[in-house]
């Protein structure tokens, strides 16, 4: 038996851990630079607020029915996440972290009556973090992801649904739309719309022959496990990344050279952690920026160009340096540059990496300095040290005007409690 343990409206429920003034408002939580809405709270739902609805059209919905507004915290929500699925770990020795909210568990072996067992599941993240879940749990992950769709949209089930016995199964696939069903995107679920298929109980019915030939044999496998046969493992240690990129559009339009550099600086260095994190190299960087293409009024450009490396590395100094030569070879004056990024790719793993005669880099010391970066940013907080040309000016970050302090992950930021 499989469980998914889901976060409910997580980013609201991060926030409302640490101002408990929030439970029970309306509360939503905005993207990037506070442009879409990304997280509701069921109140917020309630009154109609759309997952998605840009922020400048909902803003007097949002105004008439007093709801709180929340820019975006990642690190706090990525700390969150870190310490449920901590938690998470220890109910079971196989678990699959699925996404910044979710995860499988491997409940093989669990002796304990399945429910009792989820509803300590629920109750330990609950008292440990303060974050309330959604626990479905079934024969396959197919079916304990459909299982967690019921036990978060009906009340009655409280959080929890088990599908353990065939009817149980039947009825809940009878009645699951089959755009919901975990793997079917929109394009095959308009596809198979067309074909009379509207729930996942008629997908289930079609021949195994139809659906490979339609849907490749990712869509067998779908269909198998939602008949109870497994097919898709529990992957507890997620594959390296091929390509790596940070961007980010600016909090304004941004003219002046030293502006954007700072930015791509910052976007490089973000780049090298990431690579030092999965123990990996990069051999081809590309920075990359754009105009509001948007805007009719102003003139377009949206240049990018890709810098071979001399030798595959994972170095912030190497990266930002490249990344910013780059930058010089792209930028033009009298443009307004709403975003900008650097990708990394050619990902090799670090042991891995094939020197070049002529590259003159102490890849040694360049390790060194980095174990060092990375250790005292780990202790005192992402940032704490950085390389000069990512300070200065903050014109080009994002707008994050109602942004909450990063309570677990910044010194500053911890809550001081007076008795």
């Amino acid at each position: 038996m499989f469980a998914l343990v889901d976060c409910n409206n997580f980013y609201v429920s991060c926030e409302r851990v640490f101002n408990p003034s929030l439970n029970s408002k309306p509360v939503v939580v905005l993207s990037n630079n506070d442009g879409c809405i990304i997280a509701r709270s069921n109140e917020a739902k309630q009154i109609g607020i759309k997952m998605g609805a840009p922020f400048f059209k909902t803003a007097d919905l949002l105004r008439a029915n007093q709801v709180v507004i929340c820019s975006s915290n990642y690190p706090l929500y990525g700390d969150m996440s870190g310490r449920i699925m901590n938690t998470l770990g220890q109910f079971t020795p196989q678990l699959e972290v699925y996404s910044i909210d979710e995860a499988f568990l491997d409940l093989a072996g669990i002796s304990t009556d399945l429910n009792e067992y989820a509803i300590q599941i629920h109750k330990t993240v609950l008292r440990n973090i303060g974050v309330p879940v959604s626990i479905g749990i079934g024969p396959t992950k197919a079916l304990a992801k459909t299982a967690n769709y019921y036990a978060k949209k009906i009340p009655e089930y409280k959080g929890i649904l088990i599908l353990n016995r065939q009817k149980k199964i039947e009825d809940a696939l009878r009645q699951f739309a089959i755009n919901e069903v975990w793997g079917i995107g929109r394009q095959y679920a308009d596809f198979l719309n067309k074909h009379q298929v509207k729930t996942a109980w008629d997908f289930i019915q079609l021949p195994d022959e139809w659906v490979r030939k339609n849907m490749t044999i990712t869509g067998l496998r779908i269909k198998k496990e939602l008949t109870g046969i497994s097919c898709l493992p529990l992957e507890q240690a997620p594959p390296d990344k091929k390509s790596i990129c940070t961007s980010r559009s600016f909090g304004s339009p941004q003219t002046d050279l030293e502006s954007i550099q700072k930015a791509i600086a910052s976007f490089a260095g973000q780049c090298a952690y990431k690579l030092r994190k999965q123990k990996s190299c990069a051999n081809l960087l590309i920075v990359f920026m754009h105009t509001n293409k948007f805007n009719p009024y102003e003139s377009q450009y949206s240049p990018s160009l890709p810098f071979r490396l001399p030798a595959a590395t994972n170095s912030s100094l190497e990266l930002v340096k490249y990344a910013l030569l780059t930058l010089e070879k792209i930028y033009k004056a009298g443009y307004h540059y709403q975003k900008a990024g650097v990708m990394v790719t050619e990902i090799v793993p670090q042991d891995q990496v094939q020197g070049c005669l002529f590259d003159e880099i102490d890849h040694g010391k360049h390790g060194a300095i980095m174990k060092a970066l990375d250790r005292i940013n780990a202790k005192y907080g992402p940032d704490t040290l950085t390389m000069a040309i990512q300070g200065g000016s903050t014109d080009w970050r994002q707008r994050r005007e109602r942004v909450s302090p990063s309570y677990t992950t910044c010194w500053k930021d911890i809550i001081n409690i007076q008795v």
